[in-house]
């Protein structure tokens, strides 16, 4: 009887080990990259030449990873940045509001999946620090466009890392 309770405690552990899923979710986040600062009044302006080469590394240094998701504000220059990766991957870029970071839809949207999102020099610290749930990071000097945060999520834990990449 002790070994049929025993055998029956192991079964049901290792049922119930292997149904709680570890989903991982996986966040990049980059800011944009160099924008055309030649019209100060223009609020929406593109890439300039050197933003438009960094574009194009992004998506080189993006080539094997394999994003589910690619994600941008609604603005030239984000959406220019991502856009070499999007088409890369053959994915669609999708926009998200800086105004509400890491909503809840954001959040069930993109769960278990490998995300790109490109962001600005307040909303990508601040999207990050919203994942991470508290204030680690700053936001980024405006003539750095070479960040690029890795967070990653298995179950409670949450993992980061900044990295700088210049081309």
């Amino acid at each position: 009887m002790k070994k049929l309770l025993f055998l029956l405690f192991i079964f049901i552990y290792t049922t119930n080990s292997f149904s709680q899923k570890n989903e991982i979710t996986t966040y990049y986040f980059i800011r944009h990259a160099e924008k055309d600062r030649t019209d100060a009044s223009n609020k929406n302006p593109n890439l300039n030449n050197t933003g438009k080469l960094r574009a194009a590394n992004w998506g080189s240094v993006f080539s094997n990873i394999d994003f589910d998701m690619v994600f941008s504000t609604n603005y030239n220059r984000t959406i220019q940045t991502a856009t070499p990766t999007a088409k890369n991957k053959d994915l669609e870029i999708q926009f998200y509001n800086p105004r509400d970071l890491f909503s809840k839809d954001f959040q069930l949207k993109t769960k278990g999946k490998t995300v790109l999102v490109v962001g600005h020099s307040n909303t990508t610290p601040q999207f990050v620090n919203k994942v991470l749930g508290n204030e680690k990071y700053l936001d980024i000097d405006d003539s750095n466009n070479s960040n690029l945060y890795i967070i990653t999520i298995s179950n409670k834990s949450i993992t980061d890392i900044l990295l700088k990449i210049n081309y």
